[in-house]
């Protein structure tokens, strides 16, 4: 019939690509930035459910728990930010693809509190099987796509699909072998991208884009420490009343979240990671992003402990650990990339990990926060006073900040906005 517009649905086939590593003003898509959204929520039900366990002095269990829990959160976050800046076609498949590992992160957040308080990990695995099979297929159309990258998008999709059937034949090991089975899962899932890269002789990924997405995800851990610790300062405020230990628990954890982020985001040696250094920068970043996470838990075990309620030095060590992990992270991200431990960017976090840990162990829950809060700022003033002149506004602070898609830094620290996918 004439006025009726003809319906074009080249768009719902699309095909998969391999983006330029070397291109312009490469930064994080709307979709990307929604996608993160849904970790929000998956770290936000992990912090959540480690305060609860270690209020009621269920320490090892949720220690444990969380762990499981946030890896596989960081593994297939992970996963999904490195195939993207391998192969974001923007197409209407990878967008679905997409949306169905976005389901499968909620789904694993709706069963945090089964598995930490229950010992029971359908739930969390079912969400993982969820978001690692939307990869799967992501891997597929590459093969399917890219003739040139046929065998390591292959080799992804079977290791991946291959270790889903594991992660559910663990649910089934007798209670004494659960803890070697996890490991040994995690390790074979820390090796499928090791072999499959091996196919191509080198990394395929966006170094600008891969340092922002990691910047991004580390504002996702630090938010949720920050929200992790309004919200424990305000049920104390309401219960109590504002006393001197409360309220040096509430500063001093908005002071250790904004060094945490200082430290992180304005000191030379650990951003951009090198082709060579993909999978040790990678995965380093573990020990940062689930020490974040955990600070948030601790800083509400805290505010609890000042008000009477809970174990001293558990709360105490709930923020002493978390703490010297981050410093730890660090210090690790920066060594496995080539700084030695003899450069004073390094020992410096050795030096201020191990005082947290002192402090942590022997002072009050208030004097910890304030005191671990004061190693931070130490740390802080030392990398501000040794780096020798300003540095260039980070590109990741712009970008997560505004929300700009096309938002990029110029050599001198300008911003300019380029075209993002």
């Amino acid at each position: 019939m004439a006025g009726l517009r003809t319906l074009d649905v080249s768009r719902l086939r699309g095909r998969a690509v391999t983006r330029d590593p070397d291109e312009p003003s490469r930064a994080s898509t709307p979709l990307e930035l929604f996608f993160d959204l849904t970790f929000v929520v998956a770290v936000a039900r992990a912090s959540a459910a480690l305060h609860h366990e270690l209020a009621g002095g269920h320490t090892a269990t949720g220690v444990w728990g969380f762990v499981g829990v946030f890896f596989a959160v960081w593994w297939a976050w992970m996963n999904a930010s490195w195939f993207a800046s391998a192969h974001d076609a923007d197409d209407v498949p990878y967008r679905l693809l997409m949306l169905l590992q976005m389901a499968g992160v909620l789904i694993v957040a709706s069963g945090v509190t089964e598995a930490l308080e229950h010992d029971d990990w359908l739930g969390v695995t079912i969400g993982y099987s969820v978001m690692r099979v939307g990869l799967a297929i992501s891997w597929l159309r590459v093969a399917r796509d890219e003739p040139s990258g046929r065998t390591r998008a292959l080799r992804y999709a079977a290791g991946i699909s291959v270790l889903q059937v594991l992660w559910f034949a663990r649910l089934a090991l007798p209670d004494d072998l659960q803890l070697a089975g996890f490991l040994a899962l995690v390790v074979a899932e820390l090796a499928v991208p090791v072999w499959a890269e091996r196919a191509a002789g080198a990394p395929v990924f966006h170094p600008g884009h891969i340092e922002e997405r990691y910047g991004l995800f580390t504002i996702i851990v630090l938010g949720e420490s920050v929200l992790s610790a309004a919200t424990g300062f305000q049920v104390a405020l309401d219960a109590g009343g504002l006393t001197a230990g409360l309220f040096a628990v509430g500063v001093g954890g908005l002071v250790l979240a904004f060094t945490s982020w200082w430290l992180y985001f304005d000191h030379p040696g650990h951003m951009r990671p090198r082709r060579d250094q993909s999978f040790r920068w990678g995965y380093a970043h573990v020990v940062i992003f689930a020490s974040l996470a955990a600070m948030g838990a601790g800083l509400q075990v805290a505010t609890e402990a000042v008000t009477g309620h809970g174990d001293v030095r558990i709360a105490a060590l709930a923020v002493a650990v978390p703490v010297a992990g981050y410093l730890l992270g660090l210090a690790l991200v920066m060594m496995v990339t080539g700084t030695p431990p003899t450069d004073e960017r390094v020992y410096s976090k050795f030096g201020g990990a191990a005082a947290v840990l002192v402090i942590g162990a022997l002072a009050p829950v208030a004097a910890t926060v304030a005191g671990s809060a004061a190693v931070m700022v130490v740390l802080a003033t030392w990398m501000v006073l040794t780096a020798g002149g300003p540095r260039p506004i980070p590109e990741v602070a712009v970008m997560s900040f505004f929300f700009t898609p096309g938002a990029t830094t110029e050599e001198d620290g300008r911003v300019s906005y380029g075209g993002g996918p």
